[in-house]
């Protein structure tokens, strides 16, 4: 099973991704969050830049309904030694859908199959295509599969949720196995975030041999140990020093000083918070912090006072 990091916005930068390689590491390919800029932002050319990603295989992820726009930013990527691109088709925030971006574009498929015949034609990398299934209803799975199934996808990464679902209802793992006749690479993606839920989806389809998580793997670094050797060893000095360097190279790579460093911190403990026993009163004193140094004293104190969970 080969394991991938799924593109998480304003969570998983270049920052978060080498430092999590650092003290964890066992991810096969990270996704930056998507890039939407014809002419790429400082911040989107600070996602892709070689030398802030030494060390790890790096797909940057494209999110536009717009030929021009994608091929252009595709060429930039290729200019930095990319050979590979992700069209982001998943993303079901209202925003975006409501331009018909992201999972927004699986509700006007003529639109979207034209786009994809231009961008395959017109593109000089790879791509690759991070889906749903569908808006509103299951039975829209077929009618996507069969625009897939028209263009050379070098993989497809299928969330099995509708966009309706958002992340709150469960995934359905038994809508992936349809895919299966595009005789394509695919990887799962939707709700793995233990073993059992892992099971689950290899009981539903045994050849699944590529895995993307995201948020189970931001509120526990070392769930891949768990998928992978079946018991999580609990270093709690390892994330310590995980979250401590993480916030040190915020603040010290990023403008903003303290605000936004916080702002990056507290979003990852929205989803750490609850790998710690009684946290929840220290978790609380990080969110209300406004100056780094309330912040640091806070986790200190939970990491000396809370046990992990088991």
């Amino acid at each position: 099973m080969k394991y991938d990091l799924a593109p998480m916005e304003g969570i998983t930068t270049y920052i978060y991704r080498s430092t999590f390689e650092k003290y964890y590491g066992g991810i096969d390919q990270y996704y930056t969050p998507f890039l939407s800029s014809m002419h790429l932002s400082t911040r989107e050319k600070n996602e892709v830049l070689p030398e802030h990603n030494r060390g790890i295989k790096l797909i940057p992820q494209i999110l536009t309904n717009r030929v021009e726009e994608f091929v252009e930013i595709a060429k930039s990527l290729k200019e930095y030694g990319y050979e590979t691109v992700n069209l982001n088709l998943g993303c079901p925030s209202q925003t975006v859908v409501s331009k018909h971006r992201g999972s927004g574009f699986l509700a006007v498929p003529e639109e979207l199959d034209a786009f994809l015949e231009k961008i395959f034609e017109k593109t000089p990398l790879q791509i690759t295509i991070k889906t749903r299934i569908g808006i509103s209803d299951e039975n829209e799975w077929e009618k996507i599969l069969r625009i897939y199934e028209k263009y050379p996808i070098k993989e497809l990464i299928i969330h099995t949720r509708l966009q309706k679902d958002f992340y709150k209802r469960p995934a359905r793992p038994e809508t992936f196995q349809k895919a299966r006749k595009l005789g394509i690479p695919l990887c799962y993606n939707g709700d793995i975030a233990s073993m059992d839920a892992q099971n689950h989806v290899l009981s539903v389809d045994p050849a699944i041999d590529r895995i993307m998580i995201g948020r189970g793997l931001i509120a526990d670094p070392e769930l891949l140990e768990l998928l992978t050797v079946g018991k999580a060893t609990r270093n709690k000095a390892r994330l310590q020093d995980f979250m401590t360097d993480l916030c040190d190279r915020y603040h010290t790579e990023m403008s903003g000083g303290d605000r936004n460093t916080l702002y990056k911190m507290k979003e990852i403990w929205v989803y750490l918070g609850p790998l710690f026993i009684d946290a929840e009163k220290y978790v609380k004193k990080m969110k209300k912090s406004n100056r780094l140094t309330e912040y640091d004293a806070a986790m200190h104190a939970l990491f000396a006072n809370c046990e992990m969970r088991s």
